[in-house]
């Protein structure tokens, strides 16, 4: 199964049974050489359904001493083109290796993904 790693909104009950039709379980874990940052979405329909218009994002900087904390879930192929569907635009979803040693998905800034490991 695919793991998809969240550090904001899909960590959430709420979006996760909107999102998903069910709660995820999952497992606490970091991203290594990211860093977070939040971003203003321009998307009405998501700012009204998560309650604000500043959200995290994370872009990948390389640096061993950058960690990112967030859970791990494991999803399914459909459940991942749901999160496809869920993310606003400016993010994109990119693989990566968690400090765990598990690769996973995570969802990064559009701007900065050719960045990534």
């Amino acid at each position: 199964m695919p793991v998809l790693f969240s550090y904001g909104t899909l960590q959430q009950e709420s979006v996760q049974l909107a999102t998903f039709g069910r709660r995820l379980e999952g497992q606490p874990d970091e991203l290594i050489g990211f860093e977070l940052s939040t971003v203003e979405v321009k998307d009405p329909e998501f700012v009204k359904a998560s309650g604000k218009a500043a959200h995290s994002i994370v872009t990948c900087n390389g640096s061993a001493e950058s960690h990112v904390q967030g859970m791990a879930f494991e999803v399914s192929e459909s459940e991942l083109a749901r999160a496809d569907a869920y993310e606003p635009a400016g993010y994109v979803r990119i693989s990566t290796i968690l400090a765990s040693g598990r690769e996973a998905w995570v969802f990064a800034d559009a701007r900065h993904a050719d960045r990534r490991r």
